[in-house]
Formats: structure tokens, sequence, C-alpha cells
């Protein structure tokens, strides 16, 4: 038998006899479920960014420095409203929410882009360490209150002229003035609400209540911040007995030396992955 099948059918009778599944989600499986930031869609998105300014793709191009706040919203609105509200559901993400929907699983991401909501993943089981970009808050965390941001976009988007919006749409802290931040997990002015650090206690919780056999299905996820899901699945997979660690990356997928015996590693598609454990169910 071909030895892919034999690490499919390994994995799916681990996650079938799991009685807990801990969801790792990287920025791999955003680009599985085509919420890529570069080639077509980039262009489709920011054809007069790409002239003005020479940008390559939304990672670099996130980076960048604008010299004024009307050119940054400019840029941040068509950001947030191409990876956040015209994305919609996605077939990944749908497929994986019907591999452990009847499971008691629990997600850790470092995405921002709202798919585990927006495709019907329990908010009760879903914790988004980074940030989200449907969210706002003072560039200084003056306070810890966020702001949903939908209807700025909107605005934003149409009323942007060679890559600038109007002064008067740029947005300010109402409390202290200074500018709006995107929030997102950049600086040390990141603003972790009481939502945030209601996540943060679920997750622990629903770790601490783990009685059985648990798999830990770590889905692209690199090493652009392995601290937060890669790390930790490594070091709970090891002082676990009852643990196994799943990794779907085509770019890592190794397991470490000393979890070589209970790692079942893929570097091929995931789509194709889910498609064939949602045909053994």
């Amino acid at each position: 038998m071909d030895k892919f099948i034999l690490r499919l059918d390994k994995a799916k009778k681990a996650i079938d006899e799991a009685d807990y599944i801990i969801i790792g989600a990287g920025a791999g499986l955003s680009t599985a479920a085509g919420i890529d930031y570069g080639g077509e869609r980039h262009e489709r998105y920011f054809d007069d960014f790409i002239e003005k300014y020479g940008f390559t793709d939304m990672y670099t191009s996130s980076f960048y420095r604008f010299e004024t706040p009307e050119e940054q919203w400019a840029y941040w609105a068509r950001h947030i409203f191409a990876n956040r509200y015209d994305v919609g559901k996605t077939s990944v993400y749908q497929k994986l929410l019907k591999l452990v929907e009847d499971k008691e699983y629990f997600v850790l991401t470092t995405n921002v882009e709202h798919q585990f909501w927006i495709n019907g993943f329990e908010d009760k089981r879903i914790f988004a360490t980074q940030g989200d970009y449907g969210l706002l808050q003072c560039s200084r965390a003056c306070h810890d209150r966020l702001y949903p941001n939908e209807n700025l976009v909107q605005e934003c988007l149409e009323n942007t002229h060679d890559c600038r919006i109007p002064s008067d749409l740029v947005p300010y802290c109402p409390v202290c003035g200074e500018e709006m931040d995107v929030n997102l997990r950049k600086d040390n002015y990141f603003v972790e609400d009481d939502a945030w650090r209601e996540m943060n206690r679920r997750y622990y919780d629903f770790l601490d209540g783990i009685d059985g056999k648990f798999v830990f299905l770590e889905i692209g996820v690199g090493f652009n911040t392995p601290g937060i899901i890669r790390y930790p699945f490594e070091q709970m997979t090891y002082s676990n007995s009852d643990a196994t660690l799943i990794r779907l990356n085509l770019d890592y997928p190794q397991a470490i030396p000393e979890n070589k015996d209970k790692t079942i590693s893929f570097d091929e598609n995931v789509e194709e992955i889910l498609d064939y454990w949602l045909s053994r169910i």
C-alpha cells in the first residue's frame, strides 16, 4: 500500500480514537483555504498600490512605512477588506470543522482573518492569540477596549483616490487622541481585552480538563512564531503518553527526534488530506 495512504490511515485512526482534538492553525491553513497573500489575488486587490509603490505581496507590503496616515489607512482598509470581509466561508475550514465537530475540540490559532468564526466553529472553542483584522485599538494602548472597523473600512474603500483617503477618515483614539491601529500583535502595544483574556482562560481550562487520548492537529504552522503553537505542541506531545501530534506543513513537516514515534507528518495538500479523512467517516 502507498506510504501516503498508510500515513493518512494511521492519522485518521488517531483522530477517531482521540477523546480530545487540539487544533493548532497557522498561516499555512489560510493559504490552503485560498487566502493567498501573493500572486493573482494580490494583483486583483492592489493593482493601484502595486503600480505606485512596487508592492509584491500583501505580507511584505504590510510592513511598509507610508509617509502619511491617509496613505496608510487607504492601504490597510484594502488589506482588511481583502482578507477579513471579502472572503466568506472557505471549503478547507468547512471540511476541518466537519472532521472535528463531533469531538471535544479546541482551536489555538495565530491567524487573524476570523475564519474559524466565519465557518461556524464554536466561539467558546477558539483562541486567536494574535488579534483580528476586524478590530481597531489605540496605537499606544492607552486603554484596552477594541473597536469593530467594518464601517470604517467600507468608507475608506469608497473614498480612496490615488491610494489615499480623506484626512477626516483617519481614525484616532477617542481617549488619548493618538492614531488608532489594527489589533495585531506586532509590537508591545498589542491590546489584550477582556475577550482575549477569556479565550486564553478557556484554552488552558480545556488543556487542564483533558482526561484520555488526545491529538494535536497542527496545520500550516511554521517558524514565524513557533513559541505559540509549534514548540508547545511538541513539548506537550513529548510529556504525555496519551498524545499524538499530526503535523500538516508543506515546508516544515518534520518531527523532532524525541517525538519521532508520536508524530505523523504530511507535506501534501491540506484539502486533499481532509477530503480523504472525511471520506472515511
